[in-house]
């Protein structure tokens, strides 16, 4: 793995909505993730970013919330079915980073992440916020997504740094 310039990060429609990414975060030295297919790249604040969405109930936000770290990680096809396991079961009952068969790997300056990854975003946690029914504009956008109103928490990242296997 190597530190690449994050403008070679390629296609986030297909990155993020057909490969997916696990989001890894660190809480009182036990690491947890999960999948995720939501998300996007930009800049905000005059700062590259990434920003996630977590359901309030999931396990992984509690990592998220916890730390001022985490990251965003991209795999080959040939871990989907790890993808797909860390999406379905909760850390709370399980070991899934063994049963996924992931091997966890640390920065020296605080990131976690997975040594099967593609490509790494290592975030620094900017903001944080709870979707809110009334700033939908269109109400049919809330009743599909959430009909529980188990309405994501949004959280921004800057990328302090990008790396890849690809390059």
């Amino acid at each position: 793995m190597k530190t690449a310039d994050i403008n070679s990060f390629s296609n986030v429609f297909e990155e993020i909505g057909k490969r997916w990414m696990l989001i890894t975060a660190e809480k009182d030295g036990k690491v947890n993730t999960m999948t995720a297919s939501w998300g996007g790249l930009g800049i905000m604040w005059g700062l590259p970013v990434a920003y996630v969405v977590i359901r309030p109930q999931r396990y992984t936000r509690e990592f998220l919330d916890a730390s001022d770290k985490f990251t965003a990680s991209f795999y080959s096809e040939e871990y989907r079915p790890a993808l797909n396991l860390c999406g379905v079961k909760s850390g709370r009952d399980c070991d899934k980073i063994a049963e996924a068969g992931l091997t966890t790997v640390r920065s020296d300056n605080g990131f976690t992440w997975f040594e099967q990854a593609d490509d790494v975003l290592c975030l620094k946690k900017l903001y944080v916020q709870q979707f809110e029914e009334s700033s939908f504009i269109y109400p049919e956008i809330h009743k599909a997504n959430y009909p529980k109103k188990d309405f994501h928490f949004l959280y921004i990242g800057e990328i302090e740094e990008y790396m890849t296997k690809t390059l």
